[in-house]
């Protein structure tokens, strides 16, 4: 019987290796002095105590904070690869002329294949996409925007974000204001919610 077991155990093993080759580097079969074992790599697991709502509202806020981080999360992490292409291929440019020519068709070819997806977007979204942004890549919106388009612009849009009671300058606070944020987003990235 245990002779059977570890037959279907290798059986099955091979079989997953072969099936997909993007987790052979989370399992493996050790073989010591006659003896085999089975050795796997698990992601992580976040254990946090259950939500205690004091009230509906601070449910919603909850559940809205779910339904936000994973609309924007995979838009933050995109961004994130976008900017660090674009750094790239900017550094590799000789002058400032062939920087702005190159960063005006990058910025085409962008809203070209964005635009429609950011447009769906909610308010909410919007400043969880800042703050997720802050959290990727460790600089605020506002900086984010001066970087790549100038002061003037950082500052316009830093007026308008004014309008609507937002901040580009405010930072991801993951111990303090924002731990129910991380929170979440430590359980969709495990893929635990």
């Amino acid at each position: 019987m245990k002779r059977l077991l570890h037959i279907f155990l290798l059986l099955a093993v091979g079989m997953n290796m072969f099936a997909a080759k993007q987790y052979l580097d989370s399992c493996m079969l050790y073989v010591e002095n006659g003896d085999t074992m089975y050795m796997a790599w698990l992601h992580d697991l976040w254990v946090y105590p259950p939500m205690k709502f004091k009230n509906r509202k601070q449910e919603k806020f909850y559940w809205k904070t779910v339904r936000d981080v994973k609309k924007c999360l995979p838009y933050a992490k995109m961004i994130t690869r976008e900017m660090a292409y674009a750094d790239t291929e900017l550094a590799k440019l000789p002058d400032d002329k062939a920087r702005r020519k190159w960063w005006k068709s990058f910025e085409k070819q962008l809203y070209k294949k964005y635009e429609s997806d950011f447009r769906g977007m909610y308010a909410s979204q919007g400043m969880m996409l800042m703050k997720l942004m802050d959290r990727e890549t460790d600089k605020t919106s506002y900086e984010l925007i001066r970087q790549y388009r100038g002061k003037a612009s950082a500052n316009f849009w830093q007026f308008v974000a004014k309008l609507f009671k937002n901040d580009l300058k405010e930072e991801y606070d993951a111990s303090d204001k924002d731990r129910i944020t991380e929170r979440v987003i430590n359980l969709v990235e495990a893929g635990q919610l």
